[in-house]
């Protein structure tokens, strides 16, 4: 199984429905084929000002692609079968993955494939994976959601920490079904 890990800087994408690319998102990373993704908090200002740095943020198993790259997106919407959302409530990598945490955090590295990795650290992979598998399935995309249906795009990244308002929009798909 190829798992796709990679950094993250603000929530919104994928939604609380497990649209990843909803926000044109990680583009072209979206394009790789990967059978499953980890999404974790990346280091900087703009992930610690949303809570999310170097936390568990989502899991998505069992990729599905759209069938055409929308209008105006840089690549596929992907589905997922099982899907989990976590956002800030998700536990620290280091603490559930601690060979992974360091890989993915000890350097630069913003996305990383799971077939390039120590067995020790895909033994962690599939440990983390294994968390979406106490989810129910999430239904097929069976239409292709619109920038307008997706969630709000969150602050700029200019902004050092994001407005309240913003913070709450997050909040607030935070807490609808993530499935």
């Amino acid at each position: 199984m190829r798992v796709l890990v990679y950094k993250r800087t603000h929530p919104g994408d994928p939604n609380a429905d497990g649209v990843f690319g909803c926000e044109d998102c990680m583009g072209a990373v979206r394009r790789r084929r990967f059978d499953a993704i980890i999404g974790v908090g990346g280091i900087s200002a703009e992930p610690r000002g949303w809570g999310i740095d170097q936390r568990l943020n989502w899991v998505g198993v069992g990729a599905r692609y759209s069938e055409s790259i929308p209008v105006g997106y840089r690549g596929p919407l992907v589905t997922f079968d099982r899907f989990v959302l976590l956002e800030e409530r998700g536990p620290k990598l280091e603490t559930i993955a601690p060979a992974l945490a360091r890989y993915v955090y000890g350097v630069h590295r913003r996305v990383v494939m799971s077939d390039s990795l120590s067995p020790a650290i895909q033994r962690e992979v599939r440990r983390v994976l294994s968390l979406a598998s106490r989810v129910r399935r999430c239904g097929p995309l069976t239409q292709l959601p619109t920038k307008q249906r997706c969630a709000p795009r969150p602050c700029s990244p200019r902004d050092r920490r994001p407005h309240d308002r913003c913070r709450e929009r997050a909040n607030q798909r935070v807490r609808r079904k993530t499935c």
